[in-house]
């Protein structure tokens, strides 16, 4: 949520951002805000998210970010890195967006659930279809939340974090949602049981991507990302199935099975999300009630509080699934709203 601010402010005007100081440092420092040109607008933010791609950038798991640099784009514009050109994120008090007399739109998404939609419409997802999804992280949790509302007649959420699926079943689909988790019994396994006509999930969705796992492989750089869940969705889809990853993957993956891909004709599509494509239809779909992207929201601290909340979701600690940090008044610093009730962070 952001607001535009009616006056333009001094041109050096320090204000709060949230700035990478190095692996898994991540610090509220003051950052000079600077802004000129014409088709500038400064907008002053009221509420920003962490994405799981910003903790790729918190762990270091992808390059192109500088000390200082300030992460964030769940807000209204977009934050790159320096391999795309090196615009500050949107955990700042203040945002300056170049090149902004486009539009002037009052109500936006962020782009979770345009991404969640987007995991879909690339499955192809309809009325009747089985789907499982990997992952159930918020854009899992927001995929599955689209399967049922497209028609989709069975969703399994498939997950190692108990917590997680136990939110997820509490809260879509009055309880339709199906889960695996598999710390304790191997997806396909698991899936093999929940299909005894042998066939298996008519669709098939990574909503994981590089970030949640290592590999030797990986440390010694001869591979950037792991292809173990894009096998698993092979081995478990059914043939003639559809696979969507949504997942963020940067470069090349050791032993992808293209032979078993090939022989059950399966369809693979993947891409980065046209948020501004789907932005109309969800914002419709949620005046109308079909869609509610606010339950995946478990904790509101403050921008403040922003190395505690990153070392919380990436720990996956304090029941936290998706964190939006506020900017606002001084005195309701120190609290997080967590799953219905108010704690004090962590200091």
């Amino acid at each position: 949520m952001t607001s535009i601010v009616n006056a333009m402010l001094p041109r050096h005007t320090e204000a709060p951002a949230a700035t990478i100081q190095g692996k898994k440092d991540e610090s509220r420092k003051m950052k000079t805000a600077q802004w000129f040109g014409t088709k500038d607008v400064v907008l002053r933010v009221t509420s920003t998210a962490i994405c799981g791609s910003d903790l790729h950038l918190y762990t270091n798991a992808m390059p192109g970010m500088k000390k200082g640099d300030i992460l964030g784009h769940e807000f209204i514009f977009f934050g790159y890195t320096h391999l795309t050109g090196g615009w500050d994120g949107g955990q700042a008090e203040y945002v300056r967006v170049p090149y902004a007399d486009l539009n002037c739109l009052k109500v936006l998404l962020s782009d979770i659930l345009p991404t969640a939609w987007h995991s879909n419409e690339l499955g192809e997802v309809g009325p009747g279809d089985r789907v499982a999804i990997w992952g159930a992280g918020p854009v899992g949790l927001l995929a599955a939340h689209c399967a049922f509302a497209r028609g989709a007649e069975r969703v399994i959420l498939i997950d190692k974090e108990e917590f997680r699926l136990k939110f997820a079943k509490e809260r879509i689909s009055m309880g339709r949602l199906e889960t695996i988790n598999f710390s304790q019994k191997k997806p396909y396994e698991a899936l093999r049981e929940m299909f005894p006509d042998g066939t298996g999930p008519d669709v098939c969705i990574e909503a994981v991507g590089l970030h949640y796992t290592n590999s030797w492989q990986t440390a010694l750089k001869l591979e950037t990302d792991p292809s173990d869940i894009l096998n698993e969705l092979i081995e478990c889809c059914r043939k003639g199935g559809r696979i969507a990853v949504a997942g963020a993957y940067a470069g090349y993956c050791n032993h992808f099975n293209i032979g078993a891909f090939m022989e059950k004709c399966l369809t693979m599509r993947a891409g980065q999300t046209p948020v501004q494509k789907y932005w109309c239809k969800l914002l419709q779909m949620i005046e109308q009630g079909k869609l509610d992207p606010t339950f995946v929201i478990t904790h509101r601290p403050m921008l403040e509080q922003a190395s505690e909340a990153y070392r919380m979701f990436n720990d996956k600690t304090h029941g936290c699934i998706k964190v939006v940090m506020k900017l606002g008044k001084k005195e309701t610093a120190g609290k997080t709203e967590t799953a219905g009730q108010t704690t004090v962070a962590a200091s």
